[in-house]
């Protein structure tokens, strides 16, 4: 029971003078607030746990993915780039001939030697077809891909066929007459059996922007050719004989390869050349057909194997990015030797 000095239980009690006591109510709202404060603390605390953690996680992620690349890259930069092993089933050996046969393409004698080792040597393979679309290049590396053929045909009595896409002009005719026939389709260019040098005379433009060309050579040839002094006649008459030269080697090759199948006329070795139709009369080739039905039609191997050696990733990536210092000099160079083109 209550008495007249003490409120009841619920009652409003107003303090002396009509102000709120101050206190008590103090002491209440410190005691509600201070939960709340601690749950935003708590959830801000594991918030940023987890996104350490997703955080960890990610660099774990791409730690591995780095490792997982740079193991590709290392096992295709150690990997050989002739794919087929010694021992296969019946097929056909492919090689191909394509762009320019130069050093450092991929027409060079050095990749189109190994790869035609390699599939003379494989147990499995019929014959080896060249399959090429090349505007020619250097007479050496022709020269050198032309004689191992012929000493590869003669070690594994193994039946070499020639089949041109758009073109087999000069330096890649030069290759083509050592298989044993030529196939082109009716409108592919073969031929173009000469020899050429080429290169440019700056010397009336020097004259006329007052530009003087100092040279000084130990030997009286060294600069035989150079575009920036007049003409010599002399270098000019040795430079003539020297691909006359040539070039005779090259017809003897053609001949050699083509034998009695050659239809000579003047202007077989002209430096002229012909669509497939053509060439076939003129002896340059034989039948016209494709890789698919010189396979399945003369080889009797329609299974088709590519022996070609291929650029892998990383070497790739080493000639985009590491390689173009030089390339111009390199292609000045290269321009000025003898082309079968």
């Amino acid at each position: 029971m209550s008495t007249p000095d003490e409120p009841t239980s619920g009652a409003r009690v107003e303090p002396a003078f009509g102000s709120p006591a101050p206190a008590p109510a103090a002491s209440g709202a410190s005691t509600a607030k201070s939960p709340a404060w601690e749950g935003n603390l708590e959830e801000l605390a594991r918030d940023l746990l987890r996104e350490r953690r997703a955080d960890r996680r990610w660099r774990i992620f791409f730690r591995l993915a780095w490792l997982l690349l740079v193991l590709v890259v290392a096992t295709l930069l150690f990997s050989s780039p002739v794919g087929p092993a010694a021992k296969s089933a019946p097929h056909t050996a492919l090689v191909e001939v394509r762009g320019e046969i130069a050093v450092d393409t991929e027409a060079s004698a050095e990749n189109l030697v190994a790869a035609l080792k390699s599939a003379f040597e494989d147990q499995g393979a019929q014959a080896v077809v060249l399959r090429i679309n090349s505007p020619g290049g250097s007479p050496v590396q022709a020269g050198i891909v032309n004689d191992e053929i012929r000493r590869l045909k003669a070690l594994h009595k193994k039946p070499v066929y020639a089949v041109v896409e758009e073109m087999c002009a000069s330096g890649a005719y030069y290759i083509a007459v050592a298989a044993d026939e030529i196939y082109v389709d009716k409108a592919s260019l073969v031929g173009s059996i000469g020899v050429l040098m080429d290169g440019f005379g700056f010397t009336g433009t020097m004259e006329k922007l007052g530009v003087e060309r100092r040279l000084l050579t130990a030997g009286e040839n060294k600069g035989m050719l150079d575009p920036f002094s007049p003409q010599n006649e002399q270098h000019r008459a040795f430079a003539k004989a020297m691909i006359d030269q040539i070039h005779q080697q090259f017809i003897a090759v053609v001949k050699q390869g083509r034998g009695a199948r050659l239809k000579e006329t003047p202007e077989t070795f002209s430096g002229l050349f012909w669509n497939g139709e053509e060439a076939i009369k003129h002896g340059l080739a034989d039948k016209t057909g494709n890789l698919d039905f010189v396979a399945r039609e003369v080889v009797k191997a329609e299974d088709i194997i590519d022996y070609t050696p291929h650029d892998n990733v990383a070497e790739r990536l080493a000639k985009r990015f590491g390689a173009g210092v030089g390339a111009g000099m390199v292609k000045a160079m290269r321009e000025m030797a003898p082309q079968l083109r």
